[in-house]
C-alpha cells in the first residue's frame, strides 16, 4: 500500500501511525483487548474499557515487533525439535541401533595363491648378503642363478592328503584338533607338484640361498603354508614370516614358523617397539605356552641373570630378554618342526592376524591327517572359480597353540603391526643358529669351532636340507 494520501478509517496504520513508535504488548494484553476488557494507554499501560467504547475497532493486530517475536519463537521451536531429532539419530548410530560401522568381519575370501608353476608370481628374489641383524652365512641369489644351480625347481610327489587317508585314517578320526574322517570331502589328486627350495655350496664359503619377498602388503589376514619338508639340521635357520623391513621394528614383525638347528617344536614370535606385552592368560585361548628366558646378562654387572622368566614382551630391546627375542609362543606338542616334522610328511601351518577380533593366532597341523576338514577342503579348492571354493573357517579348527591379544583393552596396540609382506628364506648360522651352535650342535662343535666353519665344510646334512612346499595361501575377511 502506498504511504502517500489519506488512510482509510479504522485501519491498523491509524491505530499505530507509521511515524510513531510501535507499542509492544504482551499476548495477555492482546487477548484482553480482543475480549473488550481493556485498551492500551499512551504509556503502554493496560486500562479498563467497555465493549461499547471499542465498537469502531474491527480487530486489533499486534505491532511488528510482536509479530517478529512470535516468528522467532516459532523458528527456534522448529530448530530445537530438529536438533533433538538429530541427536537422537546420532545416539542411535553410536549405539549401533540405526546403522553399523562397516568392518571386515565377514567370511574369508582368497586373496593370493602360490602353487606349482605359479608359485613365484607374487614374489621377488632378493639378491645380496643377509641383513645385518640376522647376519646369516649365506648369499641370496637371483631366480636365474638359483634355477641354474638347481636350488629352485618343481618336483612331483604323492599327495600327503592321500597318504594321510591311506595310512593314518585312525589318527584322523581321533584327532582333537577339530579334524575328522574326511569321508565325502574334496578328493585330493594322487600326485601333486611341490616347490623345491634349497641351498648350494660355494668356494667362498657362504652358501647360495633363497630369500623370497612378497609383492603385496597386508594389514590383516589368514596366512597359510602347506608343506612336505622344511630345512632342518645343524646350522639351519628357515623362516616363513611377515615384516615391513624398511620400517622395522616400528611396523612390527611376525614369525609364523621359524626353525633353528635341531628345534623340534613350532614357535610363533612377534617383534615390536615398546609397550607391547602379552600378560594375558592363555588358558582357554591356546594349547601352547610362552618360551622361557634365562641367563640374560645383567645390563649393569654383565653377569648372567638366572631368574626364570617367560618371553612375553614383544619389545625387541627388552632388558630382561635376549636382544630381539620378542614375545614367543611355543607349541607344547613335540614333532611339529624340524626333522620330526619331515618324517611325518610335513603339515599345514596357519596364522590368523585379525585386529577386529583383537588377536593373532597360530596353528600347526601335522601330519596331514590332523588337518581339519574345512581347512583341507579350502586348500584343495583354492584353485577353483570363486563360487566353487570352500572358505576357511578358523572356528572349526580347534584351539590354536599360540594366542596373542592385540588392540583396545589389551597391553599391545594393534597399530604395532601394519603394512607387512610375506618373506620366505633359508639362512644359515648367523645371530641365532650360529650363536646357539655350541649348545645345539655339541657333536659338530667338537670338530668345528664355529657354525660358519661347519657349513663351509659342506656337510651332507646341510646339503640335503630344503623346503618342499605345496602352496602358500592368503585370505582376508570380506567387508
Amino acid at each position: 500500500m502506498s504511504a502517500s494520501g489519506p488512510l482509510p478509517s479504522g485501519t491498523r496504520e491509524e491505530l499505530i501511525p507509521l511515524k510513531e513508535p510501535a507499542l509492544d504488548i504482551s499476548l495477555a494484553q492482546y487477548d484482553s483487548i480482543n475480549n473488550g476488557s481493556g485498551v492500551i494507554s499512551g504509556t503502554g499501560v493496560m486500562e479498563s474499557t467497555s465493549n461499547s467504547s471499542l465498537k469502531s475497532f474491527t480487530h486489533f493486530v499486534p505491532s511488528r515487533n510482536i509479530a517478529k517475536s512470535i516468528n522467532r519463537v516459532s523458528v527456534m521451536a522448529i530448530l530445537g525439535i530438529s536438533t533433538i531429532l538429530g541427536l537422537s539419530v546420532l545416539y542411535g548410530l553410536n549405539k549401533g541401533q540405526t546403522f553399523h560401522k562397516k568392518e571386515p568381519i565377514g567370511p574369508y575370501a582368497l586373496i593370493s595363491r602360490q602353487e606349482g608353476e605359479d608359485f613365484f608370481q607374487n614374489f621377488i628374489f632378493y639378491e645380496g648378503k643377509d641383513s645385518a641383524g640376522s647376519n646369516g652365512y649365506v648369499t641370496y641369489v637371483s631366480r636365474e642363478k638359483a634355477e641354474k644351480d638347481g636350488i629352485v625347481k618343481l618336483v612331483s610327489g604323492q599327495s600327503e592328503y592321500n597318504a594321510a587317508t591311506d595310512e593314518n585314517s585312525d589318527a584322523s578320526a581321533s584327532s582333537t584338533t577339530g579334524s575328522s574322517e574326511w569321508g565325502d570331502g574334496i578328493p585330493a589328486p594322487e600326485e601333486e607338484t611341490y616347490v623345491y627350495i634349497g641351498t648350494a655350496a660355494t668356494e667362498e664359503g657362504p652358501r647360495d640361498s633363497i630369500r623370497l619377498e612378497g609383492l603385496q602388503r597386508f594389514n590383516r589376514g589368514l596366512f597359510i603354508i602347506d608343506l612336505k619338508k622344511v630345512p632342518a639340521g645343524c646350522g639351519m635357520w628357515p623362516a616363513f614370516w611377515l615384516t615391513d623391513e624398511h620400517n622395522w621394528p616400528i611396523n612390527g614383525e611376525i614369525d609364523i614358523i621359524e626353525g633353528i638347528n635341531y628345534q623340534s617344536e613350532a614357535k610363533t614370535a612377534m617383534h615390536t617397539t615398546n609397550q607391547c606385552t602379552m600378560s594375558h592368560e592363555t588358558i582357554g585361548h591356546a594349547t601352547g605356552w610362552w618360551d622361557a628366558v634365562v641367563g640374560v646378562p645383567n645390563a649393569q654387572t654383565g653377569l648372567p641373570d638366572m631368574t626364570m622368566r617367560f618371553a612375553t614382551d614383544c619389545y625387541v630391546y627388552d632388558s630382561h630378554q635376549w636382544l630381539n627375542q620378542g614375545c614367543v609362543a611355543v607349541d607344547l606338542e613335540d614333532g611339529t618342526m624340524g626333522q620330526p616334522l619331515n618324517e611325518k610328511g610335513g603339515g599345514v601351518f596357519a596364522l590368523e592376524w585379525d585386529p577386529i577380533n583383537k588377536h593373532i593366532r597360530s596353528w600347526a597341523f601335522t601330519p596331514h591327517s590332523k588337518v581339519p576338514s574345512n581347512l583341507r577342503d579350502a586348500l584343495l579348492t583354492a584353485g577353483n572359480e570363486p563360487d566353487k571354493r570352500v572358505a576357511p573357517n578358523t572356528q572349526e579348527w580347534g584351539l590354536p597353540y599360540a594366542y596373542f591379544a592385540i588392540g583396545e583393552g589389551t597391553d599391545c596396540a594393534a597399530s604395532h603391526f601394519k603394512n607387512m609382506r610375506i618373506v620366505l628364506n633359508t639362512a644359515l648360522c648367523g645371530s641365532v643358529a650360529g650363536v646357539r651352535f655350541f649348545m645345539d650342535c655339541p657333536i659338530q662343535h667338537k670338530e668345528f669351532a664355529t657354525c660358519d666353519d661347519w657349513v663351509k665344510s659342506n656337510p651332507k646334512e646341510v646339503d640335503d636340507a630344503h623346503w618342499l612346499i605345496r602352496g602358500i595361501y592368503v585370505y582376508e575377511r570380506e567387508w
